[in-house]
C-alpha cells in the first residue's frame, strides 16, 4: 500500500494518535502524518503511507491555510480554549470593522513569533510542553514565519461585549503558530486574547474538501476500495520545482547519480523533484554544496520500476 490520504482530523486526537488508530485500521505499520496538529484543531491532516512516508516533510514545509476564531478579553496558558485563564480585561466600548481588519493587515507580510509554552518545540532536547507541565518556564527562540494573507469573515461593521470573537481565514508557511498569532492581534487591540476555535482548511496540495473521516476509510477498507482514495505521493512535491528527465537519466537517478543543473533551476535553493515525462518523481534533489553546477541526490523515492 502506498500513497497519501487526505485525513479529517476530528477534535481530541493528537497527530500520533491519527497515526496509531490508521495502523490499525490499514493493517500496514508504515504510516506517518506532515506535521503535528494540536488535540483541539479539526480538519485537514495529509497521511503518509508505505513508500509515500519519504515524502511527509515536504508536505510539512508546504502553506497551509486555516479559519480560526479570536476571542478578546482574556488570555489562557495555552493561547487557546483549552488552558486556563491568565489574564483578564473585559473589552471596554466597542472595536470597530476598521480597527480590526487594520491589525489583521498589519501582520501580512515577514512577523516574528515566539512559540507557545504549550507546544511540540524543542529546547535542550525537551519538548516546550513537558517543560510547561512542570510549571517550568524556559526561554524560547523566536521564529521568523510568513503570514501569505489574513481576511475577517465576520461582516458586523461594530463588535461589542465584555468578550469579543471574531473569525478570521489564513494562509501562512510552516512553523506558524496561530494560537499565538490570536494573541498578537489582541495584543494589538489593547487586550489579552487566545484562539477559541481552529479548522485547517489546507495542508500542501491537500483541502478540506479531498478529507476523509476515519469512518470512511473504514468503510472502504471493509469494501476494498481503499487503494482508489489513495493519493500519489507526487501531489506531495507539486510546489517543488520540476526537474524532468528521460528513461536513460532515470536509471542513474535511481542510483543515486549526481546531476548538472540545467538553466531553468540556476537558481533553486530547496528541493528539487527529479520525475519522468510521466511525472513519476523518482528521487529528491539539492545544490551540490561542494561541487559548483551538480545535484545531489537527497534522497531516492523509487530505485524499482513500480
Amino acid at each position: 500500500m502506498e500513497g497519501i490520504i487526505p485525513l479529517y482530523k476530528p477534535a481530541g486526537l493528537t497527530s500520533h494518535d491519527c497515526v496509531f488508530r490508521l495502523r490499525k485500521i490499514l493493517k500496514t505499520k508504515k504510516v506517518g502524518h506532515t506535521g503535528t496538529l494540536d488535540p483541539d484543531v479539526t480538519g485537514v491532516l495529509p497521511i503518509c503511507i508505505g513508500r509515500a512516508t519519504k515524502v511527509a516533510e515536504y508536505i510539512t514545509d508546504a502553506g497551509k491555510s486555516y479559519e480560526g476564531e479570536v476571542t478578546i478579553g482574556y488570555s489562557t496558558t495555552t493561547e487557546d480554549a483549552s488552558g486556563e485563564m491568565v489574564e483578564e480585561k473585559k473589552v471596554e466600548g466597542t472595536i470597530s470593522r476598521k480597527e480590526i481588519l487594520q491589525v489583521l493587515n498589519s501582520f501580512t507580510g515577514e512577523i516574528e513569533q515566539t512559540p507557545p509554552m504549550f507546544s511540540a518545540v524543542k529546547v535542550n532536547g525537551t519538548r516546550l510542553y513537558e517543560y510547561a507541565r512542570k510549571g517550568i518556564e524556559v526561554e524560547r527562540p523566536t521564529r521568523k514565519v510568513t503570514i501569505y494573507s489574513m481576511e475577517l469573515l465576520d461582516d458586523r461593521e461594530v463588535f461589542s461585549g465584555e468578550t469579543i470573537s471574531f473569525r478570521f481565514r489564513v494562509s501562512c508557511s510552516k512553523g506558524t503558530y496561530i494560537r499565538t498569532l490570536a494573541v498578537m492581534i489582541g495584543e494589538e487591540l489593547g487586550y489579552p486574547a487566545h484562539m477559541s476555535n481552529l479548522i485547517r482548511t489546507q495542508s500542501s496540495a491537500f483541502t478540506i474538501d479531498d478529507c476523509l473521516t476515519f469512518e470512511q476509510i473504514e468503510k472502504s477498507v471493509e469494501a476494498g476500495t481503499i487503494s482508489s482514495f489513495l493519493r500519489p505521493l507526487e501531489l506531495a512535491l507539486s510546489h517543488l520545482p520540476k526537474y524532468i528527465i528521460n528513461d536513460k537519466v532515470a536509471e542513474k537517478v535511481k542510483n543515486g547519480a549526481l546531476l548538472p543543473i540545467p538553466e531553468h533551476l540556476k537558481n533553486s535553493n530547496g528541493p528539487i523533484s527529479a520525475e519522468t515525462e510521466e511525472g513519476k518523481a523518482l528521487a529528491i534533489y539539492s545544490v551540490h554544496p561542494n561541487k559548483p553546477g551538480l545535484l545531489k541526490p537527497v534522497k531516492v523515492l523509487r530505485n524499482d520500476q513500480g
